[in-house]
C-alpha cells in the first residue's frame, strides 16, 4: 500500500494534465479576421495574441469557470463566462465592435451636423476629457495645448493673458464655440477661456483652417468646439480636485439633476492661487494670482419623436492680479508700485430648440454679457461687451446622395471701452461700436459613390462698413478603403476688426495704441490636403494623420512693434501673408497596455509688406516655425498607470526693442510631465506627479523691471540703450517644477 501511495503521487501531474480542457475560435471585426487581438483567461496566466488569421487556443486549461476577454485597439473588450470541462474543448467565435470614440464617433463641427469621423468630408480631431486628464489643468486654456497644432500663447508676463494659436495663426483667427455657438469670442477670447468646468466637457472637437463659410467671421485659423455632456449620460456626481505644490488649487464638480422629461447638469469650477513667487528674483511675481469661480448649468428636455431642446447658462467671476511682490489693492491704479489687476465678470446663455414639424429645422440662439474692470500699471482699461446669436437651418436629405442644409444667423455686438478704438472720427466722443451681421449659408454634401463624397458650401455676410462678404467652400473625400482616408478642402475666410482681439499689448499700459488708417476686414484663401492612414499588424495599431495647409491673406491687420517701441501701430498690410506648414499626428497602440502618441507641426508665417522701398518679409511674432507633443501611456494590472506627457517647441521670433540685450529667437524647450494614477472599482481614482520635470523657465522676461513706469528711461547715463518697460517678450510660462496631486469620482447613475 505505501508503494502504491508513492506511485499514485508521481503519476498525478500526468492525470492532472489530461483531465484539462480547451478553448478555440477565431476573433473577426466587420466580418474579417482581426489579428493582433489579446485573448485571455482574467487572473490567469493564459493569454495570447491572434496572428493574421485571427484564429485562437487556449489549451491544457485545468477544469473550471473562467472569464475569457478579447480586446483589440480600436475595439469594445468582450467578456463571456466559459466553464472549462476535463477532456472537452469549445469552440467560440468573437465578433468584436469597433469603440466608440475611434473614426466611427460622431462629431458635428466641420459640416453642423452630425456625421462619423471617418465619413465627415472635414477633418475633424476629437479629443475626450480622458486624454487631457493625463495632465490635468485648472482651465481650457491650458489643457489644449496638449493638441498637436493648437499653441495656448502667454501674450504677458505679468497678467498671464493669452490667446490660442491654431497652426501658426494669432488667437483673433481661432473661433471658439460651446456646443455649437460663437460664445467666446472677441473681448472674451483673453479671459473666457478659463472657467469651462471640465466636468462638463463631453468632448472638444478641432477643426484646422477657415470655416467661415459654416461660421461666419473670426473663423479663419480654425475652430474649437467644445461639446458639453449630455445630462442624460452624464455621472449622478462627479469630483475632480487637485493641488500643487505652489498652493494652487482646483475643483471641478458636477451633479446631475431632474427625471426621465427633464433632466439636468449642474456643473461648477473653483480655481485658487493666492501665494507669491518670485523664482527669478526680478522682484514680479512669476504666475498670476487668480480667484476664479465658474457656474455651469445646462437643461434637456425629452420630446416627442427624440427632438432637440436644451437650455445652459454660465458665470464667470475672477479676480487676478500680477506684479510687484509688494503690490497690494491699495496700490490698484497708482504710479508707485507696479500691478497689473484684473477683475472680469462674465454671463452666458446659450440653447437650442428643434421645431416641432416634419423636416429636421433647427433654431440655435446665443447670448453673452462680459465686464471687465482692469488696470494695468497706471493705465485703465474698462470694457463691456455684449454678443447676441440667433441660427435657424434646416437639415434635409435629397434622395440617397444628397444631405443639404440651408440656414441663416444674425449676429450683433456691441461693444464699450475707455480706448481710441471707439472714439469717434474727431477723437472727442465715445461712441460704443455697434455690428450687426446677417448672413446665410448653403451646404450640399452629395456622395456620389459608396467612397467619395464632395461638400460645396456658400456664405454671404453683409456688414454695414464692409458691405458684402462672400465665403464659398469645397472639400473632397475618398475611402478606398477602411485604411486610407483622403480629403482635399479649398475656401475662402474673412475677419470684421475688433481692436481688443488685435493684441493684448495694446492694453498693457506700456505701449501707446496708434491707428494709422480705418481698418478693412481681413480675406483669406485657403487650401488643405489630408491623409489618414491605419496599419493594422499582429502586434501593433499604428495610425497616421497627415496634413499641408496654405492660406493667403489680403487686408492683414498688423501691428508694429518695431518702428517705436513706445507704440503698437496698427494698419492694414499693404501686401498679403502666407501660413503655410505641414502637421503630422501619431498614434502606435500596442495589444498590451501601451499607447504612444507623437505629433509635429512646421509652419511658416510671413508677411510681405511694401514701405515703399519693395516687400519686406517679416515672420510673425510667436510663431515657431516647429512645434509637437507627445504622449506614452501604461497601464499596469490592477488598474495602476502611468502617463508622461509634453511639449516641444521651436525658436520663434519674438518683440525686441532697438539694442535690445535679450535674443530675438527664443531657444528649442520642452516641458514635460508625468502622472501615476490608480482606479479603484468604486468609480474612485487617484493621482499625482510632477509638472515641468525638467524646471525649464525662459532665462530672461521682463525689462528694467526696476523702472516700471518708466520714470527714469530717458535718462541717458542710467539708460544710454533707451529701453523701456515692456511685458511682451514671452514664449514659455515663468512657473518651474512643481508637484500635484489629486482625487476624481464618478457615481453612475441609470436614470
Amino acid at each position: 500500500m505505501k508503494y502504491l501511495i508513492i506511485l499514485l503521487s508521481i503519476l498525478s501531474p500526468f492525470f492532472s494534465i489530461a483531465q484539462t480542457g480547451a478553448v478555440q475560435g477565431k476573433i473577426t471585426a466587420n466580418g474579417k479576421a482581426l489579428p493582433a487581438a489579446t485573448v485571455m483567461f482574467l487572473k490567469t496566466s493564459f493569454r495570447m495574441a491572434t496572428p493574421v488569421s485571427g484564429n485562437y487556443a487556449l489549451k491544457e486549461v485545468p477544469p473550471g469557470n473562467y472569464t475569457l476577454s478579447v480586446s483589440g485597439v480600436g475595439y469594445i473588450t468582450y467578456k463571456q463566462q466559459v466553464n472549462i470541462a476535463a477532456d472537452s474543448t469549445i469552440v467560440l467565435d468573437v465578433e468584436l465592435k469597433e469603440r466608440e470614440g475611434d473614426l466611427n464617433e460622431v462629431v458635428v463641427t466641420g459640416t453642423m451636423k452630425e456625421v462619423s469621423r471617418l465619413e465627415s468630408p472635414v477633418p475633424v480631431e476629437v479629443y475626450r476629457p480622458s486624454h487631457f486628464q493625463k495632465n490635468p489643468t485648472p482651465s481650457l486654456f491650458d489643457a489644449i495645448g496638449m493638441i498637436n497644432g493648437v499653441r495656448p500663447q502667454l501674450n504677458c508676463n505679468i497678467c498671464n493673458t493669452g490667446d490660442i494659436h491654431i497652426n501658426g495663426m494669432e488667437g483673433p483667427y481661432t473661433l471658439i464655440l460651446i456646443d455649437g455657438m460663437p460664445i467666446v469670442s472677441s473681448l472674451s477670447t483673453v479671459y473666457g477661456l478659463s472657467g469651462i468646468p471640465n466636468s462638463l466637457v463631453e468632448r472638444i472637437e478641432v477643426v484646422k483652417g477657415p470655416a467661415s463659410s459654416l461660421y461666419g467671421s473670426e473663423a479663419m485659423g480654425g475652430v474649437i468646439n467644445v461639446i458639453t455632456k449630455n445630462p442624460k449620460n452624464a455621472p449622478l456626481v462627479s469630483i475632480d480636485a487637485f493641488g500643487t505644490s505652489w498652493q494652487e488649487y482646483n475643483v471641478d464638480a458636477a451633479l446631475k439633476l431632474g427625471g426621465k422629461k427633464v433632466q439636468g447638469l449642474l456643473g461648477m469650477n473653483y480655481f485658487n492661487y493666492q501665494h507669491p513667487e518670485d523664482h527669478n528674483q526680478d522682484g514680479f511675481t512669476d504666475v498670476t494670482l487668480q480667484n476664479r469661480i465658474s457656474i455651469f448649468n445646462k437643461w434637456n428636455f425629452v420630446r416627442k419623436e427624440n427632438r432637440v431642446a436644451s437650455i445652459a447658462a454660465r458665470f464667470v467671476n475672477e479676480d487676478r492680479w500680477g506684479g510687484q511682490m509688494s503690490w497690494n489693492k491699495a496700490y490698484r491704479g497708482s504710479d508707485s508700485i507696479y500691478g497689473e489687476s484684473i477683475y472680469t465678470r462674465r454671463w452666458e446663455f446659450i440653447g437650442q430648440y428643434q421645431l416641432p414639424v416634419k423636416e429636421k429645422i433647427m433654431t440655435q440662439f446665443s447670448y453673452n454679457w462680459h465686464n471687465q474692470n482692469s488696470w494695468y500699471g497706471n493705465v485703465p482699461y474698462m470694457a463691456t461687451q455684449q454678443v447676441g446669436f440667433a441660427q435657424l437651418y434646416w437639415d434635409k436629405m435629397i434622395g440617397k446622395e444628397h444631405n443639404l442644409l440651408l440656414g441663416g444667423t444674425y449676429r450683433y455686438t456691441w461693444y464699450d471701452d475707455n480706448t481710441p478704438g471707439t472714439l469717434s472720427a474727431d477723437g472727442l466722443v465715445n461712441v460704443p461700436a455697434k455690428t450687426p451681421l446677417p448672413g446665410i449659408f448653403i451646404q450640399d454634401e452629395w456622395k456620389f459613390t459608396e467612397r467619395q463624397t464632395l461638400l460645396a458650401g456658400y456664405r454671404y455676410d453683409y456688414d454695414k462698413h464692409h458691405g458684402s462678404i462672400h465665403s464659398p467652400r469645397l472639400a473632397y473625400k475618398f475611402s478606398p478603403n477602411a485604411k486610407n482616408t483622403f480629403r482635399a478642402s479649398f475656401g475662402t475666410g474673412f475677419r470684421v476688426v475688433n481692436l481688443f482681439t488685435e493684441d493684448h499689448a495694446a492694453l498693457t499700459g506700456a505701449r501707446q495704441v496708434v491707428i494709422t488708417e480705418e481698418l478693412k476686414p481681413e480675406r483669406s484663401y485657403n487650401g488643405n490636403l489630408n491623409y489618414v492612414l491605419k496599419v493594422p499588424s499582429e502586434s501593433f495599431l499604428l495610425g497616421l494623420d497627415i496634413t499641408g495647409f496654405y492660406s493667403y491673406f489680403t487686408n492683414k491687420i498688423t501691428g508694429d512693434f518695431d518702428q517705436n517701441p513706445n507704440q503698437i501701430i496698427y494698419s492694414n498690410l499693404n501686401g498679403h501673408a502666407i501660413s503655410r506648414g505641414l502637421s503630422l499626428n501619431s498614434e502606435l497602440s500596442f495589444y498590451f497596455p501601451l499607447k504612444v502618441l507623437a505629433g509635429f507641426t512646421y509652419s511658416d508665417v510671413y508677411q510681405l509688406d511694401d514701405h515703399g522701398q519693395g516687400r519686406i518679409r517679416t515672420t510673425q511674432l510667436h510663431a515657431p516655425k516647429w512645434s509637437g507633443n507627445y504622449l506614452l501611456s501604461y497601464t499596469f494590472p490592477k488598474d495602476f498607470s502611468v502617463d508622461f506627457t509634453g511639449v516641444f517647441t521651436g525658436p520663434m521670433r519674438l518683440p525686441v526693442q532697438p539694442n535690445d540685450y535679450r535674443p530675438e529667437r527664443s531657444p528649442w524647450f520642452t516641458i514635460a510631465n508625468v502622472q501615476l494614477t490608480k482606479k479603484f472599482g468604486n468609480g474612485l481614482e487617484i493621482y499625482g506627479g510632477i509638472k515641468n520635470i525638467f524646471a525649464f523657465i525662459p532665462k530672461y522676461s521682463l525689462i528694467r523691471a526696476f523702472d516700471p513706469f518708466d520714470k527714469t528711461a530717458n535718462d541717458p547715463v542710467s539708460n544710454p540703450n533707451g529701453y523701456t518697460f515692456d511685458t511682451e517678450y514671452n514664449y514659455a510660462p515663468l512657473q518651474g517644477r512643481r508637484i500635484f496631486a489629486g482625487i476624481r469620482y464618478n457615481l453612475l447613475s441609470h436614470l
